[in-house]
């Protein structure tokens, strides 16, 4: 329709197809094409059911939030692939079902309980240690909500915390559970062992044509040619506009004094401060503080020591309101009268006072200028997306649309699924922080591409070309066959020389004599665990440790397949258990969070069976792009 309507007839014949369109919905109606009906639900629990449109929403937010925390997107490929559509799918059935669940218990929550959550989340707490409204605005933002939608979804989230908080209050993990994962996590094995390599399977006599060609024909898969795409890209990001924009002095000064006490390092005081249990003790005494006792004395009186008294170097905001008040209106070495909080009542003493730093401008001068132009590049970019789409829109791809705008693409001539070129080297030029390439692999010539979001900035992407993936010649790929064909024969030897070795060594042979045999040094390793990164040792020695008894005999290949090993382990260490260490304490949270989240896990399936649960494996399908039949 873009290339359709780029001239003025094509424009008039778009103009009438799409009133015949717009007339036919106003008599005849949409029906359920927007309307949707329960054959396009894509799970039912109980009475309630997850729309398409919901769960489609529910699996894009979360695709978009491993996308900025992997750095680049990820595909619906990809997603399936790993499967993140089940998963999200079975969360979402959870949640209904518990939503459900505490329906049926009663549960609720005021709003006022769910405002004071939210406020009291760290998350949205500014610099001064209050709940920020902006910082706020632009998290639940950035994942995809907006305010109305993230409080009912905090609501929802508090009330499922309810029921499950109650499932897993008393859960403990045995003590002998905690002694075998910790025996099991800390256990120590040694090793002597001897490595086989290339040097050790002999000459290899080149393959005859008729084997090189016979061994191609049976793997010619693993040296087709892949697929590439011709590309064009165009990256904008506000930092690339900010190089270009020049900010006055002017103007970065009238920001300077608008924002002056943004730039301010805040007053700053080392605080001591007594807690009593009631105003009453605070009274009396602060009276001994008056008869003559001093403050540390005091503290000392009431059993605490000076690290339990000491709040450290802080700023106003990060101590109780009432408290501050009290701490920054003393002079150096003052001592309050009874602070009464929210929480206890208290005396403060000040004995470091560090005063408030405006810094100069001309300090800052650089810093505000870069500000400033970030915010107009920000302005700027808005411009130019608008321009660039609609460029596009008149027909222009992307090459055309940048020049059009005073921007230059840039073409990469042939990219494989795996980012490299024809000459098997990563391409250069593709933009760092995206998976742009699967992308355009998903995508075909023509089709007018969404702008991905990549550092505050878009790229625009069109596949210009396809080279299709083909079955090489062997005279095209002969050094590379020749070179698999040669590593295959070196591999089988070895494998046979090892094994040769161990049968030796199990009827009485010494390791030290086969590696001298063999010409190799024999080498010892440990004591490492089973979860070791040994310098030197390949995971694969290191695992097959582990499956081996106390002076057992064993092989396993190396570092790749033309090496082999052959070891014996020397001595394995079970350390005993100490309760009481912190590795274990940990390691009982850890075990009590999976146990939580097994119980959880049992209840939630209960709740689900006893609801009764469907899912509609075709709008499934459609609702995460696949096809009907996976």
């Amino acid at each position: 329709m873009r290339k359709a309507s780029s001239n003025w007839l094509g424009k008039s014949v778009m103009v009438v197809m799409f009133s015949i369109l717009i007339l036919s919905f106003g008599i005849w109606g949409i029906a359920d094409v927007f309307k949707g009906s329960s054959r396009s639900d894509v799970a039912t629990v109980g009475d309630a059911s997850i729309s398409a449109d919901q769960f489609r929403n529910n699996y894009t937010d979360r695709l978009q939030q491993l996308g900025r925390q992997f750095g680049r997107p990820l595909t619906s490929e990809q997603a399936r692939a790993f499967g993140l559509d089940r998963q999200v799918l079975q969360q979402n059935i959870a949640e209904l079902a518990l939503d459900q669940q505490t329906k049926k218990m009663g549960l609720g929550l005021s709003d006022a309980d769910v405002v004071r959550a939210i406020s009291n989340d760290p998350n949205f707490k500014g610099l001064d240690g209050k709940f920020d409204r902006a910082r706020f605005d632009a998290l639940i933002r950035n994942f995809g909500y907006n305010e109305q939608r993230y409080v009912a979804e905090q609501r929802r989230v508090s009330l499922r915390r309810q029921v499950t908080g109650a499932i897993a209050t008393g859960l403990e993990p045995t003590k002998t559970q905690i002694e075998a994962l910790v025996r099991f996590q800390n256990e120590q094995r040694s090793v002597q062992y001897l490595t086989l390599a290339a040097a050790q399977a002999g000459k290899i006599d080149p393959p005859t044509p008729e084997a090189l060609a016979a061994y191609f024909d049976e793997r010619k898969t693993l040296f087709r040619a892949p697929e590439y795409r011709k590309v064009a890209i165009l990256t904008v990001t506000p930092d690339d506009i900010a190089k270009s924009i020049t900010v006055s002095d002017d103007d970065a000064k009238k920001q300077y004094e608008l924002n002056r006490e943004r730039y301010n390092t805040p007053e700053k005081r080392q605080v001591l401060q007594i807690t009593f249990p009631n105003a009453d003790d605070a009274k009396a005494a602060r009276a001994k503080i008056d008869g003559g006792t001093s403050f540390e004395d005091l503290a000392k009186e009431r059993g605490f020591k000076p690290s339990d008294i000491d709040l450290g170097v802080v700023t106003k905001a990060d101590m109780d309101p009432m408290a501050a008040a009290a701490a920054f209106a003393l002079p150096l070495n003052g001592v309050s009268q009874p602070v009464t909080s929210a929480l206890s009542t208290s005396i403060v003493k000040v004995t470091k006072i560090e005063p408030a730093i405006t810094p100069a401008y001309d300090s800052l001068a650089a810093k505000i200028k870069t500000e400033i132009a970030q915010t107009r590049a920000r302005d700027q970019l808005r411009d130019l997306h608008n321009k660039i789409e609609d460029e596009r829109g008149g027909g222009s791809n992307i090459a055309e649309a940048a020049q059009k705008v005073g921007l230059k693409a840039v073409t990469i001539d042939a990219v494989d699924r795996s980012g490299r070129g024809p000459d098997g080297q990563p391409v250069k030029g593709l933009p760092s922080g995206t998976d742009l390439v699967s992308q355009a692999f998903a995508s075909n010539i023509g089709v007018e591409n969404d702008p991905i979001q990549n550092n505050g900035g878009e790229i625009w992407f069109d596949v210009l070309g396809i080279t299709p993936s083909r079955d090489r010649p062997l005279d095209e790929v002969k050094a590379q066959v020749e070179q698999r064909w040669t590593d295959d024969e070196i591999s089988k030897r070895l494998r046979a020389k090892a094994t040769e070795i161990v049968d030796k060594l199990n009827k009485g042979g010494r390791l030290d004599a086969e590696a001298t045999s063999a010409g190799v040094k024999l080498q010892t390793a440990g004591p490492f665990k089973r979860d070791a990164d040994v310098k030197g040792v390949p995971d694969r020695l290191v695992n097959a440790a582990f499956r081996t008894p106390k002076d057992g005999i064993g092989q396993t290949e190396g570092a790749s397949a033309t090496e082999q090993i052959v070891f014996k382990v020397t001595d394995i260490i079970v350390p005993p258990v100490d309760l009481s260490s912190e590795d274990v304490k940990k390691l009982k949270e850890n075990l009590i969070r999976a146990m939580t989240e097994e119980q959880v896990q049992q209840y939630v399936a209960k709740v689900e069976s006893d609801l009764g649960t469907r899912i509609n494996q075709n709008a499934f399908a459609i609702a995460t792009g696949a096809t009907a039949n996976q």
